[in-house]
């Protein structure tokens, strides 16, 4: 019983301690994985292991381990803020994998992708035939963006001479599962009674009615009620 009491300790204060450092070193490390946060990421997940389930590793040496490699991971991404030369060294370069429609036989091979990789990452941004790409960048990251050919591109608003109407709000979620979100009326500055305005206009008589609100960049309130 003093064994399992003694884990689940180390596992809340790893736990804990891991969050608290993901969180002060940003959302680099989930929205750009690059080779560098990739390793980052791991080898401080197996430090906190380490502390978890190893009784000989007390739990100082462990916090220690995370606070010393958490201080150098971040001194080095500020190190790469400030010269490019460490953040090339560090996230790499984009490569161009397909230039002006042809393949770069070259990179692929340098980056160890075959035609079968080519075509996957192709197809998940909605590109079925090689012939419709111009341009093809691999990021960093390991995704892949894509330049259409210009014929191929949709028409905007630009190219028809059309003034676009002025985006009033970002879309925000105001009502989810009949609970008023009171976080994002606050950002947007409006009030709860606009909301139930809204949606007394609309036929329905609270905020329980409804599944679904959201704000639309016009000032509209998307509606969707509650199924009976």
């Amino acid at each position: 019983m003093e064994s399992v009491m003694e884990t689940s300790l180390r596992t809340v204060i790893g736990f804990v301690f891991l969050l608290t450092l993901t969180r002060i070193l940003g959302k680099k490390q989930l929205g750009q994985l690059t080779y560098f946060t990739y390793i980052t990421g791991i080898a401080m997940g197996n430090i906190a292991g380490d502390m978890v389930v190893h009784k000989d590793v007390a739990i100082a040496d462990g916090l220690a381990g995370l606070t010393i490699w958490a201080i150098m991971t971040f001194a080095v991404e500020y190190a790469s803020l400030k010269s490019p030369t460490i953040r090339v060294a560090l996230d790499g370069e984009p490569t161009i994998i397909i230039n002006r429609g042809q393949i770069m036989q070259k990179e692929l091979a340098n980056h160890r992708l075959n035609m079968d990789d080519l075509s996957m990452m192709l197809r998940t941004n909605n590109v079925f035939s090689i012939k419709d790409v111009d341009y093809a960048i691999l990021e960093p990251n390991g995704e892949l963006s894509i330049l259409k050919k210009s014929q191929l591109e949709g028409i905007t608003r630009m190219d028809l001479n059309i003034t676009p109407s002025p985006r009033l709000y970002l879309p925000t979620e105001l009502i989810v599962d009949g609970q008023l979100v009171a976080k994002n009326l606050k950002e947007i500055n409006l009030t709860k009674e606009w909301v139930l305005e809204e949606i007394n206009k609309a036929g329905y008589h609270s905020f329980a009615d409804i599944f679904f609100a959201e704000l639309q960049s016009d000032g509209t309130l998307y509606l969707e009620g509650k199924s009976q």
